[in-house]
C-alpha cells in the first residue's frame, strides 16, 4: 500500500469523537464538577470548525503550474491501444461498426441467389 497525505480534517474529528467518547466514560466513572462545561464544548467546536473552513480555502488556493514564457505546448497523438499501427487501428474499427449481416453479404454473394425471397 502506497502511503498518502494525512488527512487533516479527518484526523481531527476522529480525534475530537475520541475526546468525546473519552470524555463519557470518564464521567461515568467519576463525577466531576465543572461549571458552564456545555460553553467550553461549543466555543471548542466552533473554533475547530474555523480552523476547518480556513484550512479549505487555504487548501483551494494552490495555483496551477503555469507553462514557461516562449515554450510551445507539446502537440502529441492520441496512443492507440495495443501498440498496433494507426491504419491497423482504423480497419478494426471500421469492421467492428460495420453491420454483420451486410459484412456477410459481401464474403458470400453467391448464398444471395440461392436463398428464396420471403414476402
Amino acid at each position: 500500500m502506497k502511503p498518502h497525505r494525512t488527512d487533516g480534517v479527518s484526523l481531527s474529528f476522529g480525534l475530537i469523537f475520541l475526546l468525546v467518547a473519552l470524555w463519557w466514560a470518564l464521567s461515568r466513572v467519576v463525577n466531576i464538577h465543572l461549571p458552564a462545561v456545555g460553553w467550553l464544548v461549543a466555543g471548542g467546536l466552533i473554533m475547530f470548525g474555523v480552523v476547518g473552513l480556513f484550512g479549505a480555502i487555504r487548501s483551494g488556493r494552490t495555483p496551477a503550474p503555469q507553462p514557461a514564457p516562449g515554450a510551445q505546448p507539446a502537440v502529441t497523438e492520441p496512443e492507440i491501444p495495443g501498440g498496433l499501427p494507426p491504419e491497423v487501428h482504423a480497419s478494426i474499427v471500421r469492421e467492428l461498426l460495420e453491420e454483420p449481416g451486410e459484412r456477410f453479404r459481401k464474403e458470400h454473394p453467391e448464398d444471395e441467389k440461392d436463398k428464396p425471397h420471403q414476402d
